[in-house]
């Protein structure tokens, strides 16, 4: 097996996955059930370069754990034969990966401008941003809270009737490049927020008693490199000292835990924390805003994909938070409201005991700056379609998302502090 692997590894130095032809790229699932079989996982992603989905890093593989990762096409037959050898349980959940991202695109709605149940382009959100407040003014404000490391404005959405001493929620989506269901669930919120109100009693009163502040897209110039280049992108698209490789895990980037469990100081990797705290201008001028709204923001929600999973703090520690309880009772209800509309299954708890650990994540930063209900979201699938999910799984997706996040907004409302 290990001479196997060498044979691997001595084909794939000249191989990169950057060269972007997602043809025949296949995406595994495998179970390693000791720490043999993550060893091999290990070296496997040592000598060629091996994309993982879940989890987001090797370095956080476990025995007994499921794995997600994509492989190039010339590799693939390489990889299989490999995990056939050392015995470890697999299944190919995605067997050609230009098909599958081909497939996304399934929507019935046929418009070339902003459709809610399409995934949109930067250029459409940037455009429907707007467009959304203009036709909302009593309800919607739009105003730039920074800029992107390309120079792109990222856009804030201010939702709720003006009132004094309003508390408020904030709301972010985009953090990861290729997580598209993420994006497209604020504009959903948003849409939702608008139409509703006047109708629904919750949608109304929390619109009256709250403010929501809304950032569509968080990593804007990850998101639109998703759609010019390279559909697996993840991180911001910022230079690294002494090295080619682009970009920092915004996710990694915040000061809570930083660069310590789950979390890579290597600039080539997925999981890069960045050269300090707050190195990227996106997480910065996200802290920055946070930070100057503490005394009014009371929650925090930030929406990621794909695993169904409904996670608080902490993610950097496994110690619990101190609201723990509250937090546990608060994800279940929740996941039950969210069930309650297609039967879609979450798992809900602290991020690190849940998933994996991972520091510098926005979560865990805005529950250390007070903000004692932060969530992180991971939405649809589970790993049939992945990052991939079709666009036809939008709108059921964000329907049963909406309900999860009126349920957290309104507990919020009734204990707020």
């Amino acid at each position: 097996m290990w001479a196997l692997l060498v044979l691997i590894g001595v084909a794939s130095v000249s191989a990169h996955l950057q060269d972007l032809s997602f043809d025949r790229q296949k995406v595994f699932r495998v179970i390693p059930q000791d720490d043999e079989q993550v060893e091999i996982l290990n070296f496997l992603a040592n000598i060629m370069e091996v994309d993982f989905w879940q989890p987001d890093s090797v370095t956080l593989v476990r025995p007994k754990m499921q794995v997600d990762f994509r492989v190039e096409a010339e590799k693939s037959f390489d990889v299989e034969d490999l995990l056939k050898e050392s015995g470890m349980e697999y299944e190919v959940l995605i067997d050609n990966l230009q098909a599958a991202m081909d497939a996304q695109f399934d929507s019935k709605v046929r418009t070339a401008s902003h459709s809610y149940e399409k995934y949109n382009n930067w250029d459409t959100i940037a455009a429907w941003t707007a467009d959304i407040a203009a036709q909302n003014p009593d309800l919607v404000s739009r105003t730039v809270i920074g800029e992107t490391y390309e120079g792109r404005p990222m856009y804030l959405l201010k939702m709720g009737k003006s009132g004094q001493n309003k508390k408020a929620i904030f709301m972010d989506c985009g953090f990861h490049a290729r997580e598209w269901i993420s994006p497209a669930f604020c504009q959903w919120f948003v849409k939702e927020a608008v139409e509703t109100y006047g109708k629904d009693t919750v949608m109304t009163t929390l619109l009256d008693k709250l403010d929501f502040y809304v950032l569509p897209v968080v990593n804007i110039d990850g998101y639109v490199y998703t759609w010019t280049n390279d559909r697996m992108w993840r991180k911001t698209r910022s230079k690294n000292a002494g090295t080619t490789c682009l970009g920092t895990d915004p996710n990694r980037n915040f000061n809570a835990g930083w660069c310590t469990l789950g979390a890579s100081n290597l600039p080539c990797s997925s999981t890069y924390c960045g050269s300090a705290p707050e190195s990227e201008k996106e997480t910065k001028a996200l802290a920055d805003f946070i930070r100057e709204h503490l005394s009014t923001i009371k929650a925090y929600l930030t929406i990621h994909s794909y695993s169904q999973l409904l996670l608080f703090p902490y993610s950097y520690t496994y110690n619990l938070p101190s609201n723990y309880q509250e937090l546990n009772s608060i994800a279940s209800a929740a996941s039950k409201q969210l069930a309650s509309l297609y039967n879609t299954k979450y798992t809900y708890g602290p991020g690190a005991e849940t998933i994996y650990p991972a520091a510098g994540g926005s979560d865990d930063w805005a529950y250390d700056q007070g903000i004692k209900y932060s969530f992180t979201f991971e939405l649809r699938d589970t790993g049939r379609y992945g990052f991939l999910l079709p666009e036809s799984q939008i709108k059921p997706t964000c329907e049963e998302t909406l309900l999860a996040v009126k349920y957290i907004a309104n507990y919020v409302l009734e204990h707020l502090y």
